[in-house]
């Protein structure tokens, strides 16, 4: 099958799923929320935030491709490529918590009340699923070795198909996510926003521009601080053996992102903006992550934290290459009222595709290495195909189910 064929194959299956998204909207209006009560650059903001977490998803089995191959300098190669370039999806997400929810209004029992559980009930569901995976492979007979094409991170432990190794992952669920569900690290943290969310909004409603810029230029500083550590001395700042807390900790980590996105919101770039500051910014951010990873995994004593230095999101070059993006996000001027109802319907499906992609992204690439699709295109080719078949799942799921369905799929 040629390249041009493979890639016509993929938008008619692409199209015909927004069609169907589009039909099972005009026959359940209850479920679906109304088109022109929605932000709709917010919308594309989170499109491009859900597309590219699963694109990056589908990067794993590149990253940490399990074995060897004749190419495989290729496959680390484009691994990085796109790694990179993909590092804004999970800022984005962030940011679009702050712009949508900060100032929060009304009660904080409310707030919680309406939150969390929507949150927490899927993400302790699918955590469960992820964790029995091998052990329910093992039951029907499925080779061992298939594991490690949906889960590159996994290793011999899991591919025990144990119900007693899948329990233990279980148990251990109050207190971190596994190497069967990686993605869920970030439920924690997001769990962890909305307790603070509250509490943060208190001073973003009463405080000045001036006060959330200066906020934001000393959560830049510490965007530097894990190449400090890296680099040049563990301890910064007041921190050592008996303390964590250091002088700007209170201004690190991701309510940075929080605050950036409340901030963003109220301001824009101007098309000549969008160029000659935008551009550039991402560029120098884009060439510090590739060649930074680059470099840390050609060191021959690299460790886990060595291999995500140039890719931790919340550094400097990752901030400058998410900056562009939301704003470019901004300028985006969707009329077409089909395309409205399909973003719109994103939104409602879209943390049950965070919750169930993961399931598809490694055996979407090993089905577009299997169909000779070119090396340079396998990841995206498969997170078209990982995102649309999530989506459509999800999508049914409401149609078949209505409102129940928050409760798994959130």
């Amino acid at each position: 099958m040629s390249l041009h064929a493979n890639t016509n194959s993929y938008l008619y299956g692409f199209k015909n799923l927004i069609n169907l998204i589009h039909i099972m909207e005009l026959t359940t209006p209850h479920i679906f929320p109304k088109a022109d009560s929605r932000v709709v650059w917010l919308d594309v903001v989170r499109l491009i935030a859900m597309f590219t977490v699963v694109c990056c998803h589908c990067t794993d089995p590149f990253n940490f491709y399990p074995g060897t191959a004749p190419d495989i300098a290729d496959i680390k190669f484009w691994g990085a490529v796109y790694g990179a370039v993909l590092r804004p999806c999970v800022p984005l997400f962030v940011m679009i918590t702050g712009a949508l929810l900060l100032p929060v209004r009304g009660d904080t029992s409310v707030f919680y009340k309406k939150r969390i559980p929507r949150v927490l009930f899927p993400f302790l569901i699918w955590s469960v699923i992820y964790n029995l995976f091998p052990w329910i492979t093992g039951l029907l007979g499925v080779e061992p070795r298939v594991i490690l094409d949906f889960f590159p991170y996994s290793g011999e432990e899991v591919m025990r198909q144990s119900l007693a190794v899948s329990l233990g992952y279980v148990a251990e669920l109050p207190f971190n996510f596994s190497l069967l569900d990686v993605h869920m690290w970030y439920i924690y943290l997001l769990i962890g926003l909305y307790l603070y969310l509250p509490i943060f909004s208190a001073w973003v409603e009463k405080a000045s521009e001036r006060a959330k810029l200066w906020f934001l230029v000393a959560w830049g500083v510490t965007l530097l601080i894990p190449y400090y550590n890296e680099f040049v001395a563990k301890y910064l700042w007041g921190t050592c053996s008996w303390n964590s807390f250091g002088m700007l900790y209170y201004f690190a980590g991701f309510n940075g992102y929080l605050l950036l996105g409340h901030y963003l919101r109220n301001h824009d770039w101007t098309g000549r903006q969008s160029v000659l500051i935008g551009v550039p910014m991402f560029a120098v951010g884009y060439a510090v992550t590739f060649f930074g990873f680059r470099h840390m995994t050609a060191l021959p004593d690299l460790t886990d934290e060595m291999l995500e230095l140039f890719f931790t999101y919340c550094s400097l070059n990752v901030v400058m290459m998410t900056i562009p993006v939301f704003m470019w996000a901004k300028r985006v001027n969707v009329r077409s009222e089909r395309v409205i109802k399909a973003l719109s319907n994103l939104t409602l499906c879209g943390f049950g595709i965070y919750m169930i992609h993961y399931f598809f992204t490694g055996p979407a690439v090993v089905l577009m290495r299997a169909v000779g699709i070119p090396l340079y295109l396998q990841i995206p080719a498969a997170a078209v195909l990982a995102f649309g078949v999530s989506w459509f799942l999800v999508a049914m799921a409401y149609r078949c189910f209505g409102k129940k369905t928050k409760w798994v799929m959130g």
